[in-house]
């Protein structure tokens, strides 16, 4: 039996880590254990895929000429497919629009068209243009979470979209030495007893109300706050808060950017309290990350994150200050780790999202 031949564009490894490095990542750890697939890992960074994935005879590391993503999808991609005699090839978001072979289309979200208020214009057009001509184009179409996939199908007018959810990185869910690892944290980075936010920073991600509320119900009297994230959109409003306050209260307030994946891993571990106050989301990994880790974790209720049943308790309204505070307050308190991440492992696991598409390829 021949095997199947796919493509898949890993140019994200290239730059910083990300929701989809770490979807790529996660699924193909999976899919390459069927051996009915041959697959093609393209990126310029070779060897940081081959790091990953390893080498196994289904796999072929093909590295990219070029980090232009116009040159990539107009003329290298196309020859690659031609060449190898691709039969799928799997992008996120946006495909070639020289089509091949079969197309395989991720689309994490359309945060974009549902809340314009949190993107520059140009961006909306841009993407609203360049995602529905690549759904068109594509013959399957995944997202990763329930939302996400209602909200695709009704903006783009698609029938199908099947689910491939996302889940946690396998280091995550290691058993670890709490003590020693704030040791190194706080060698390392200078922090310790903290609160932690990973995320990009732009405005839909509410780094302003966490800021607020770290302030304004004084936590930072016992507590510091960490941002880990790099900033993706102007935030005026959040850094004119932040310039605001007393140098008694900036000396609690720490920004990390550029993390390393094992640095975010530690960070994650010795927090105090996992804290996402995002107002709009596609999916949101690092709730699950520090779940994982066993630190206690509240989130918005917002968007993809209603999703998040086995932390009810500990869900808030990211509009509302007092609410958001009490989940905090609970969290620090009453924090259920353990339930809470038996329950967090039965609803994401990326073998669960790795044969929804196998069957899917394969139909």
């Amino acid at each position: 039996m021949n095997k199947v031949k796919l493509f898949v564009d890993c140019h994200v490894f290239d730059g910083n880590y990300q929701g989809t490095t770490t979807y790529l990542k996660g699924i193909y750890s999976e899919l390459i254990k069927f051996k009915n697939i041959h697959f093609y890992f393209a990126s310029y960074n070779t060897d940081a895929l081959s790091k990953i994935f390893g080498y196994q005879d289904n796999i072929t590391y093909i590295k990219y000429s070029t980090k232009n993503k116009f040159l990539r999808l107009l003329f290298e991609i196309p020859k690659l497919i031609s060449k190898n005699k691709i039969q799928y090839a799997h992008f996120q978001y946006v495909v070639p629009p020289l089509k091949k072979c079969k197309y395989i289309l991720t689309i994490h979200d359309v945060l974009f068209l549902d809340f314009p208020e949190y993107f520059p214009l140009t961006y909306r057009l841009k993407n609203k243009f360049l995602f529905f001509v690549s759904a068109k184009l594509s013959d399957i179409i995944f997202s990763v979470s329930d939302y996400s996939a209602e909200r695709i199908k009704k903006h783009f007018n698609l029938k199908e979209i099947l689910v491939t959810k996302n889940a946690v990185d396998e280091v995550f869910l290691q058993e670890f030495n709490k003590v020693e690892t704030s040791k190194r944290v706080k060698e390392k980075f200078s922090i310790e007893n903290y609160f932690l936010f990973v995320s990009r920073i732009e405005p839909r991600k509410n780094h302003l109300g966490l800021l607020k509320v770290f302030v304004e119900k004084k936590h930072y009297q016992d507590y510091k706050l960490v941002f880990v994230g790099n900033k993706a959109i102007p935030y005026e409003e959040f850094e004119n808060y932040f310039e605001s306050l007393d140098d008694s209260i900036k000396i609690k307030i720490k920004f990390l950017n550029n993390i390393e994946f094992n640095d975010l891993v530690e960070i994650t571990r010795a927090a105090k309290l996992s804290i996402y106050p995002s107002f709009a989301e596609g999916f949101g990994i690092p709730p699950l990350e520090s779940i994982a880790c066993g630190i206690p974790t509240v989130s918005s209720n917002t968007t993809a994150m209603c999703d998040f049943y086995f932390i009810k308790e500990f869900l808030f309204n990211p509009y509302n200050i007092d609410d958001f505070n009490s989940k905090i307050l609970k969290a620090l308190h009453d924090p259920k780790e353990e339930s809470i991440l038996s329950e967090m492992k039965k609803s994401y696991d990326w073998r669960e999202s790795a044969e929804v598409f196998y069957k899917r390829i394969l139909k």
